[in-house]
């Protein structure tokens, strides 16, 4: 039974057995987003070692996301069909061994494959983690578990460039993999102390869509391969168009198989019939093209324009971080008073104001209303994500849950790669070999400001404040006539 406050109104109270879950979700879910970001620091390092050409050390990184694309789609099914638990765990010692391996990889071809490994762990263990909080928090504290869950999705790509510059100037490369090995090892002991055990199943197994693998997660890989090679070849270059033809060509004959398939598809597209969804999926989308563009931009723009070196370009990070860790559970709290409607346009503006400031900036721009813009550019970015996973949840039946995790991590992670490749682009003005100048950077930081404007809109389709759970009636009182006549 879900417990009230103590004022016997309002939403329901964290409760102590709910924060330990929480925690230990996001210490499993942290590591596949700082891993990622901790390696991108290290590709010409890593190159270096191995004496790998950039365009060869480069699928350290696409290889880890094209694997994490295969392991989206099919999660959702898994962890309904073996459970929660089973799946988290094998997802954190798949990730475990990828990472051990990585870091006593002997060239780039074997460096290469446990990454690709390491990326199917880290695949499966996000979409779950999602699923695990969002059916334990139920609809009317959704918004404030969101707000810590969704920590390590926006903190960590922050971080971890920081943790990455750090690990490098002072240890070996092989740290950038076993920094991973304590954290997934105290992951695993506390999942198995805490999450609750998957029920036993009942009825016949849940059958796995396999014309809907064959379709969706290839597409998927296609086009997150299309638009990570975007950025430095232009999405008119032949692997570029290919990648997209062959993506949107297989999401379009999933689209089809899901839509006449009479058993239960691998991500049911009916799901996007309701606005509030759709609204939250798009934000999402968008969201994920905004942050990963601020990430990919803001380093190189200090050491560009600036003049910083990497490991100082990464500290002047910290304040979008730290605006994104102090708007998430401020987030999560109001969520679940005033609705996903009214904070995430909110967050947006913020979001846009700050995004504002770096396309009028140059080099001689003080670094105090830089760091100002960022921080508030992050706080905005918290405003949305929180409301916006609570409203993804609040608009699903329980048993589609683990399907829309799938949807918005897909989502996200296009977006991301989209944001990406976008401003890859418009840093070289159209010629690969372009040296990026200020002018190039105040165009690129156009599209954060014009996703988060795409935001602000898509936010006010979103649900407003949830509604309350009724009121259990009251029992009344024995009396002693009532006790007579029960005699």
């Amino acid at each position: 039974m879900t417990e009230s406050n103590a004022e016997g109104s309002g939403p329901p109270r964290l409760d102590p057995a709910l924060l330990t879950l929480v925690g230990v979700m996001v210490l499993g879910g942290m590591m596949s987003y700082l891993d990622a970001t901790i390696v991108n620091v290290g590709i010409s390092t890593l190159g270096g070692r191995f004496n790998a050409s950039l365009t060869t050390i480069e699928w350290v990184t696409t290889g880890y996301l094209l694997a994490v694309a295969l392991a989206i789609p099919v999660a959702g099914w898994a962890t309904v069909r073996f459970g929660a638990k089973r799946m988290w765990l094998l997802g954190l010692t798949v990730f475990l061994a990828g990472s051990l391996l990585c870091a006593v990889a002997w060239n780039v071809e074997s460096l290469i494959a446990f990454r690709i490994l390491q990326g199917l762990g880290g695949g499966m263990v996000d979409p779950i983690m999602m699923t695990v909080v969002a059916g334990a928090a139920g609809p009317e504290r959704m918004g404030r578990v969101m707000g810590l869950i969704s920590v390590p999705i926006t903190l960590g790509p922050v971080v971890g460039p920081i943790i990455g510059g750090l690990l490098l100037e002072n240890l070996s490369w092989q740290w950038m993999f076993l920094v991973n090995v304590p954290f997934a090892v105290a992951a695993i002991i506390l999942a198995i102390r805490v999450l609750p055990a998957d029920p036993p199943r009942s009825g016949a197994p849940v059958p796995l869509d396999g014309l809907g693998v064959a379709l969706l997660s290839p597409g998927f890989a296609a086009l997150v391969y299309a638009l990570s090679q975007a950025g430095g070849s232009g999405f008119g270059s032949t692997r570029v168009l290919v990648g997209l033809a062959v993506g949107v060509g297989l999401f379009a004959a999933y689209a089809v198989h899901a839509l006449r398939t009479a058993k239960t598809p691998l991500l049911d597209l009916r799901l996007f019939a309701s606005k509030g969804f759709s609204a939250s999926v798009a934000t999402m989308f968008l969201l994920g093209g905004g942050l990963f563009s601020l990430l990919f931009l803001l380093p190189l723009y200090y050491q560009r324009v600036h003049g910083h070196s990497v490991l100082v370009s990464g500290l002047l990070l910290a304040p979008l971080g730290l605006g994104t860790l102090i708007g998430m559970p401020v987030a999560g709290n109001l969520a679940d008073k005033f609705g996903a409607k009214q904070l995430v346009p909110t967050g947006a503006l913020l979001f846009a104001a700050g995004s504002l400031v770096f396309t009028q900036s140059g080099s001689g721009t003080s670094q105090i209303a830089l760091t100002a813009a960022q921080f508030a550019a992050g706080f905005g970015m918290g405003l949305v994500g929180a409301p916006t996973m609570g409203a993804v949840y609040r608009t699903v039946p329980g048993e589609a849950v683990a399907g829309a995790t799938g949807a918005v991590f897909i989502l996200n992670q296009i977006g991301a790669s989209l944001g990406i490749a976008v401003v890859a682009l418009l840093l070289q003005g159209g010629n690969s070999h372009a040296t990026p100048t200020a002018h190039s950077f105040g165009n690129a930081f156009w599209w954060a400001f014009s996703a988060a404007a795409v935001v602000f809109f898509a936010g006010l389709l979103l649900p407003g404040r949830p509604e309350p759970a009724p009121a259990a009636e009251p029992v009344p009182e024995p009396t002693s006539q009532s006790v007579a006549d029960h005699a």
